[in-house]
C-alpha cells in the first residue's frame, strides 16, 4: 500500500496500490474502472431547463451552455490555455478535448449543477463526446436533496469495531498455510458469516457468505476442469466489481489454476484495443482461458490470434456448473496463488509471482503492524485487480476476519460522498485509498455535506499507491475533523506488488510525520538536512513509516553501499512477503535483485528506522496511482509528420491541483503554422489516450534541439521536467546549445560532488581502520604487559580517546554526572554497532568492566587482551553455564565492580532498539545498585552490521538518570528493565521492537 515503488508502486499509491499498491493507464478512472460495461440509454424522459427559467431551453442554447462548461474544465487543465482548440459536439471528450478521467469527474459535477440535474454515475463511462453528455442532460431527472444513506444496523461484532487492537480473539488459525486452508477454515467454523457487504450499483446491497461464495466458486471450479484446466494453469479474470470476480478468483484456487487479474476497459468503445493491449500479458501468464463480461465474447479472435495458449473467452455463467463437485488438489505455501501485473503501458508486462506464504506473511504482518482485527470493518472502492483492493481489502478480510463493506469504484467517482457515507453507515473503522482519492473528496464534498457526516468510528485512513502529499493531509484532517476524524487516523503507507502490497507502515496512532528538510542541499548534494524554521522553500516529505514487522528496508548508493540517516539513496527491502521474481522476465529480474535484496525503484532517506521517499530512478509516470511508462509514447509521437525523429520526451510534472502527477509531452517541430501546430498537439492527445489509457495533460511543442539529451543519446527527461517546471521549455531565449550546456555543467558537477564525496567517504574508513589496526597493535601489547588492572583499562581508556582524536570523529557526551561516585553501578546501552565498545570506553572513567559473549574470550588476540581487561563474559547458549556466569557476575558487582552492559545482547543493521535480556536487571535488583540508561547516537550509521567500512558521522553519548530497583527479585528486576527501556527509548527516538525480526 503506499507511496510509489518499483514496479508496482507506490504500489509508488507511495504510493497502496502500485503501484509498487505503486502499482497503468493514468487518470482515476483507470484505477477505478472496475465498472460494469452498459448498454445504450433509452430516449429523453424530459427537456432540459435552465437554472431558474420556466420554459425549457432550445437545443442550441443547451447545446452551447454545455459546450462551454466542456471548453471550461478543458482550458483549465492546460497550462497555455490558448491551444485549446475549437471543438464540437461530436469531438471525443478524451482525444480531442484532452479531458482524463478525473477532469470527465469535474464535467459531470459541473454540468449536473449548470443543468440542474442529477446525472447518473454511469455518464463517466457512457458519454464519449459532448453530444452523449448531452442525450444523457436530457434524459436526467430534476436534481434533489439526495437522500443521505441510512444508518445501516450492526452486528454483535460490528458494535465492538472501535474496542481496543488486540483484544479481538484470533479470526483465523495461524496454522493456515495457504489462502483456501483459512477460507476452509471459516467454512467450517461460521459458513454463515458474512465476509463482503456488497454495493454492486446504488444504495442495494448484497451480504456475500463463506458458504454462499463457497457454492459459487465450487461451481467454477468444477467447470473449470471440465473445461481441461490442469492444475498450475493459469485462468486470466477481466471482470467489475461484483460476485462474479470472487466466484472466478476463488474457483480458479479451487480448481488447482493460477488467477490472473486484468484491469477491464475504461468504457465499452476501448474494448477492443484494450483487449489488444492485455494481450501481452495474456501471453506472458500463458492463460489458458479468459473470464469476462459478455459484451467482450466476440472479441475473442482477436485475442485468440495473439495468445496461443488462449482456448477460450468465457463468462463465469458459461463456465459455472452449479451443484458439481470439482477434484481437490493439494495447495501448498509455496505454490502460486496469483499473478499481480504491474499497472503499466509498456509492451513489457510484468507478471509479479507471488505465493500463499508471501501473501499470508504480508497480511499478517499488516494486521500486526496496524492492530486491525475481527472487529474492524473495512470499507473499500478499491478495484479488485489491483493489489490494494484485491490484497489489502479483499483477502485481508479473509485472513484477518474483518468485515468487508465493497463499493463499486464508479461510484466512488461519480460522487466522492458516497465513500465518506458508506464508512458513517457501517461505522467503519478502517479504509484505504491513493492520495488523489482524499483531494477529491477535499474538492467535491461540500461545506454542508461535511456538517452532516459523522466519522468518528474511522481509525485507520491508510494513503498510499502514489506520493502522498503534506498539504492534503493537513487539509484532509482540519476539514474533516469537524466530522469526528481524528488527525491520528490519517496513515500514510508504503508498498508495492513485489512485496505483495505492504512494505511499511507508521507507527500506530502516531499520525503522519512531515519532516522539512533543505530542498537545495537534498537536490545537489543528496542529504536530507534538516530546514531552518525560516525557509520559506523548505521540502516537506511524508514519512511512509517503519517496515513491516519481519521486512527490512535499506537505502544504498550507486555501488550498493548502505548509506547513513539522511543521505539520499535507492530504497531496497527483503522479508517473507517479497516476490520469487517476475513470470519469465530474466531482465526485469535482474534489474529487480540485488543480492537477497529487492530494488524498489525509489529514492529516499532513513530517519529514525523510518522510510521518506524523495522521488523515483524510473522515468514514470504515477497518474491515479498508475504507472505510465513513456517510451512506447514517446516513439509513436516521433512517427507523427511534422515531428523531429527522437525529439520527443515524455515526463511526469508536479500537479498541486490535484496532488498527482502530469503527464506533460515534449516534442519538436519545425513548423510554425498555427493550424498545423493545433492540429499536431491534437493527434499526440489521441495517441496518449490510445496507447495508454489517459490523454496528455499538456503537449509543448518546441523548436528542434529543445528535448534534452546525455552524450550517448540518452533522453535527459529529469532535465526536461525541471525546465518545464520552471517554464523555460520552448519560451526560453537561449538557444538550445546554451541551455545543454548548462543542464550538461550542472550535472557534471553533481557527478564530481558525488564522487568526490565517495572517495572522501572510503579513504576516512580505510584511514579509520588504519589508525585502529596501527594504536590497537600497540594497546594489545600494552594491556598484555601492564602488572596491574587499573593499569590496564587506563590504557585501554587512552588507546580509543586516540582513536576518535586521530580520525577526527565528532563525539558529544552529556550526563557523565549521573555516574554515582559512591557505590557501584550498572551502565545500560543500546547496542547499534561494533565500536559502541570503543566509544564508551574512551568517554566512561576506567573503573568500568564490559560485559560480553563467551565465544569472544577465545577469539584470537581479543580474546586475551578482554580476560586481561576483566571483562565479565556470559554464555547465550547453555543454561547452566549461564546461571553460573550471571551469579559470578553478581557477586563482582557486590564487591563494587560496576559494569557495561548491551541489554539486547546483540545488534541489527536497521533502527529499532530490541527486547532487553533479564541478567543484568537482576543482578542490579539482588545487588541494589542503580542502573544508568546509556544512550548512543550515531553508531549504527558509523559502522553498520554486515559492512566493513566505517563512516564518518556525528555520534555521541547521553546518560541519564539512574533507575534503582525498587526491591529484589523478579518483578523488580521486570519493573527496572521497563524502566530503562522506556527512558532510552524517548531518547533515541528508534523505533521499539517486540522482537528480534
Amino acid at each position: 500500500m503506499a507511496q510509489p515503488g518499483a514496479g508496482a508502486q507506490a504500489d509508488r499509491f507511495p504510493a497502496i496500490c502500485d503501484a509498487k499498491l505503486t502499482p497503468g493507464h493514468g487518470g482515476a478512472a483507470d484505477l477505478c474502472c472496475n465498472v460494469p460495461m452498459v448498454t445504450e440509454s433509452q430516449s429523453p424522459a424530459h427537456p432540459t431547463q435552465a437554472p431558474g427559467d420556466g420554459a425549457p431551453a432550445t437545443q442550441d442554447d443547451t447545446a452551447q451552455r454545455l459546450l462551454s462548461a466542456v471548453a471550461a474544465v478543458a482550458a483549465e487543465l492546460r497550462q497555455s490555455p490558448s491551444r485549446t482548440p475549437a471543438l464540437g459536439l461530436d469531438d471525443s471528450l478524451e482525444r480531442d478535448w484532452g479531458l482524463d478521467s478525473l477532469a470527465r469527474v469535474e464535467l459531470i459535477t459541473r454540468v449536473g449543477q449548470v443543468f440542474g440535474v442529477q446525472l447518473d454515475e454511469n455518464a463517466l463511462t457512457l458519454a464519449e463526446t459532448p453530444r452523449d453528455l448531452l442525450r444523457l442532460v436530457h434524459q436526467a431527472p430534476p436534481a434533489a436533496t439526495t437522500d443521505r444513506l441510512a444508518s445501516a444496523p450492526r452486528s454483535a461484532a460490528q458494535e465492538t469495531a472501535t474496542m481496543p487492537p488486540g483484544e479481538a480473539p484470533a479470526a483465523t488459525p495461524d496454522t493456515a498455510t495457504t489462502l483456501l486452508e483459512v477460507f476452509d477454515w471459516h467454512l467450517q467454523q461460521h459458513p454463515d458469516q458474512v465476509l463482503i457487504t456488497l454495493y454492486e450499483s446504488g444504495d442495494e446491497s448484497a451480504d456475500l457468505s463463506y458458504a454462499a461464495l463457497h457454492a459459487d466458486a465450487q461451481a467454477v471450479a468444477a467447470g473449470l476442469q471440465a473445461r481441461g484446466l490442469a492444475r498450475g494453469e493459469a485462468v486470466a479474470i477481466m471482470l467489475p466489481t461484483g460476485r462474479e470476480f470472487f466466484a472466478a478468483f476463488f474457483g480458479i484456487l479451487r480448481a488447482g489454476g493460477v488467477p490472473v487479474p486484468v484491469y477491464p476497459p475504461a468504457r465499452p468503445s476501448q474494448l477492443e484495443d484494450h483487449l489488444r493491449r492485455i494481450a501481452g500479458i495474456l501471453r506472458n501468464s500463458k492463460a489458458r482461458e479468459l473470464l469476462t463480461v459478455e459484451r467482450a465474447k466476440p472479441l475473442a479472435h482477436l485475442l485468440r490470434a495473439e495468445v496461443p495458449s488462449l482456448q477460450a473467452v468465457a463468462t463465469v455463467a458459461d463456465v459455472a456448473l452449479p451443484g458439481s463437485v470439482p477434484t481437490t488438489h493439494h495447495i501448498s505455501a509455496s505454490d502460486v496463488a496469483f499473478l499481480q501485473y504491474t499497472s503499466g503501458s509498456t509492451g513489457e508486462p510484468k507478471g509479479v509471482v507471488l505465493t500463499h506464504a508471501n501473501l499470508l506473511a504480508n497480511l499478517r504482518a499488516m494486521w500486526r503492524a496496524s492492530g486491525t482485527n475481527a472487529r474492524d470493518t473495512f470499507v473499500s472502492w478499491l478495484p479488485l485487480y489491483h493489489d490494494m483492493g484485491l490484497i489489502g481489502a479483499c483477502l485481508g478480510a479473509l485472513v484477518v476476519g474483518f468485515h468487508l463493506v465493497l463499493m463499486s469504484p464508479l461510484a466512488f467517482l461519480a460522487r466522492p460522498l458516497r465513500w465518506l457515507e458508506m464508512i458513517e453507515r457501517h461505522r467503519g473503522t478502517v479504509s484505504a485509498a491513493p492520495n488523489f482519492a482524499y483531494e477529491l473528496c477535499l474538492a467535491k464534498v461540500s461545506d454542508a455535506e461535511v456538517e452532516r457526516l459523522d466519522l468518528s468510528s474511522w481509525r485507520l485512513a491508510f494513503n498510499g499507491a502514489e506520493p502522498v502529499s503534506p498539504e492534503t493531509l493537513e487539509r484532509f484532517a482540519q476539514r474533516f475533523g469537524r466530522c469526528g476524524l481524528k488527525s491520528a487516523a490519517l496513515t500514510p503507507v508504503y508498498g508495492l506488488a513485489e512485496s505483495s502490497v505492504g512494505l511499511a507502515f507508521p507507527p500506530l496512532g502516531r499520525g503522519p510525520w512531515i519532516e522539512r528538510v533543505d530542498r537545495i542541499a537534498l537536490a545537489h548534494d543528496g542529504v536530507a538536512r534538516p530546514a531552518r524554521d525560516d525557509d520559506p522553500a523548505a521540502l516537506r516529505i511524508v514519512s511512509c513509516g517503519l517496515p513491516l514487522p519481519g521486512h527490512e528496508i535499506r537505502v544504498v548508493d550507486a555501488s550498493g553501499r548502505e548509506l547513513p540517516e539522511r543521505q539520499q539513496g535507492r530504497v531496497q527491502f527483503r522479508g517473507p512477503s517479497s516476490t520469487q521474481g517476475y513470470l519469465a522476465n530474466p531482465q526485469a529480474n535482474a534489474r529487480l535483485f540485488d543480492g537477497d535484496w529487492l530494488n524498489t525503484g525509489d529514492l529516499g532517506f532513513a530517519l529514525r528506522g523510518e522510510l521518506f521517499l524523495t522521488g523515483r530512478e524510473k522515468d514514470i509516470v504515477i497518474r491515479g496511482g498508475f504507472n505510465i511508462h513513456p517510451h512506447e509514447l514517446e516513439s509513436a509521437v516521433a512517427a507523427l509528420p511534422g515531428i523531429r525523429k527522437g525529439g520527443v520526451a515524455v515526463f511526469p510534472a508536479s500537479d498541486p491541483r490535484h496532488a498527482t502527477e502530469r503527464l506533460v509531452v515534449l516534442a519538436e517541430t519545425r513548423t510554425t503554422d498555427a493550424a498545423q501546430r493545433a492540429q499536431l498537439a491534437r493527434e499526440i492527445t489521441a495517441l496518449s489516450a490510445t496507447l495508454l489509457g489517459a490523454p496528455a495533460d499538456d503537449v509543448v511543442l518546441a523548436p528542434p534541439h529543445s528535448v534534452l539529451k546525455t552524450s550517448s543519446g540518452k533522453i535527459r527527461r529529469a532535465a526536461c521536467r525541471e525546465l518545464y517546471e520552471q517554464g523555460r521549455l520552448g519560451t526560453t531565449q537561449r538557444a538550445p546549445w546554451r541551455q545543454w550546456l548548462s543542464l550538461a555543467g550542472s550535472a557534471a558537477l553533481s557527478r564530481a560532488r558525488f564522487a568526490w564525496q565517495t572517495l572522501a567517504r572510503r579513504a576516512w574508513g580505510l584511514w579509520a581502520w588504519a589508525v585502529l589496526l596501527v594504536l590497537g597493535s600497540v594497546a594489545w601489547c600494552l594491556i598484555m604487559l601492564g602488572p596491574q588492572l587499573e593499569q590496564r583499562r587506563s590504557t585501554a581508556r587512552a588507546f580509543a580517546r586516540a582513536v576518535l582524536r586521530l580520525i577526527g570523529l565528532p563525539v558529544q557526551v552529556q550526563g557523565l554526572e549521573h555516574l554515582p561516585t559512591d557505590e557501584p553501578c550498572l551502565v545500560v546501552a543500546n547496542h547499534a554497532s561494533y565500536l559502541d565498545s570503543l566509544l564508551l570506553g574512551a568517554l566512561l572513567p576506567p573503573r568500568f568492566a564490559f560485559v560480553a559473549k563467551r565465544e569472544l574470550e577465545t577469539a584470537p588476540f581479543v580474546g586475551a587482551a578482554l580476560r586481561r581487561l576483566g571483562v565479565a563474559f556470559v554464555e547465550r547458549f547453555d543454561a547452566a553455564r549461564g546461571i553460573e556466569d550471571a551469579q559470578s557476575m553478581l557477586a563482582r558487582v557486590r564487591a563494587g565492580e560496576s559494569f557495561v552492559v548491551f541489554p539486547e545482547g546483540t545488534f541489527r543493521r536497521a533502527p529499532g532498539l530490541l527486547p532487553f535480556k533479564l541478567g543484568a536487571f537482576v543482578t542490579a535488583a539482588d545487588a541494589g545498585v542503580p542502573l544508568v540508561p546509556a544512550a548512543l547516537q550515531g553508531t549504527r550509521s558509523l559502522l553498520r552490521a554486515g559492512a566493513w567500512l566505517p563512516e564518518r558521522g556525528p555520534v555521541g553519548l547521553r546518560l541519564l538518570a539512574p533507575v534503582r530497583p525498587s526491591a529484589t527479585g523478579w518483578d523488580a528486576a521486570l519493573a527496572a528493565r521497563d524502566e530503562v527501556r522506556a527512558a532510552l527509548a524517548a531518547e533515541l527516538r528508534e523505533p521499539v521492537l517486540d522482537h528480534l525480526q
